[in-house]
């Protein structure tokens, strides 16, 4: 049984800055991605930013430059420390933890985060 549990969402004004944390427990393997994703209302999920376990990291685009992630392997968390944030960040973010080797996928609870103009 794997669990994720995120925290740091929050009402933020543009401009300002926040830090979501990701803890994960259970059967957790090394090899294995861990990520955030996000969802704003009426739209679907979309890629926010994942890490791998040796520190190579992948953002979309449109946060590239504003968001970094990060990860420690001893406490199995995953950061994301997310700047210059703008109205159009608003939006449910999610942890994800990709278990490459059994192929098996993982989901927190979701972590809203709003951005006020």
């Amino acid at each position: 049984q794997v669990q994720l549990v995120e925290s740091g969402g929050g009402l933020v004004q543009a401009g300002g800055s926040l830090r979501l944390s990701c803890a994960a427990s259970g059967s957790i393997f090394s090899i294995n991605v861990m990520g955030w994703y996000r969802q704003a209302p009426g739209k679907q999920r979309e890629l926010v930013a994942v890490i791998a376990g040796d520190g190579r990291a992948n953002y979309a685009d449109s946060m590239k430059g504003r968001f970094t992630i990060s990860r420690d392997n001893a406490k199995n968390t995953v950061y994301l420390q997310m700047n210059s944030l703008r109205p159009e960040d608003t939006a449910i973010y999610y942890c994800n933890l990709n278990l490459v080797t059994l192929g098996r996928t993982y989901w927190g609870q979701g972590t809203q985060v709003t951005v006020s103009s």
